[in-house]
């Protein structure tokens, strides 16, 4: 992604005009620093040139290269999900809303829900798929648990994501 092709943006914060020798002289401009290429752009500090702020679906590398009410995720420009809502950015839990935690997708750490009754909660034992991709616990009151059937003895058990999932707790 470091290499991708810049497409200026189809609307949003325009301060120099295209086409116009301002905005030559932003496009060709050298920084290492945001605040040196002026309103309307952005450093691309991977070569170290200006270009003009992106739009919504266009590749991006940080939150300083989107338009004004967009963040940059997943390598694109997306629009800003309010802190503690499904889908925004989160450090810990506690930067979530109720009944959610604070895990990867895609890399990214973002607030999920957390599984319902009856839901799949199996978790790999590691690897990429796990790193890259997290699940939230079970909701509160609710235990991760191997479905139980008929004949299912310990030593038969072969792990799959649905032989275990959110269930109350047997008394």
């Amino acid at each position: 992604m470091l290499n991708m092709p810049h497409n200026p943006p189809k609307e949003g914060a325009k301060a120099v005009r295209e086409g116009s020798p301002e905005h030559h002289r932003a496009l060709t401009a050298v920084c290492e620093h945001d605040r040196a290429c002026g309103r309307g752009f952005s450093c691309d500090r991977h070569f170290g040139l200006c270009v003009p702020l992106r739009g919504e679906g266009h590749y991006c590398r940080r939150d300083a290269q989107c338009v004004r009410g967009l963040s940059c995720m997943f390598g694109k420009c997306h629009r800003s999900v309010p802190n503690g809502r499904e889908g925004a950015r989160c450090k810990v839990d506690r930067d979530c809303g109720a009944s959610m935690c604070c895990a990867r997708h895609h890399g990214e750490q973002v607030c999920k829900r957390r599984l319902l009754h009856g839901e799949s909660c199996y978790v790999p034992d590691g690897g990429l798929a796990f790193s890259i991709n997290q699940i939230c616990p079970c909701d509160e009151g609710l235990l991760c648990r191997k479905n139980s059937g008929p004949g299912l003895r310990e030593r038969d058990f072969i792990p799959s994501r649905a032989s275990w999932t959110c269930q109350v707790p047997k008394v």
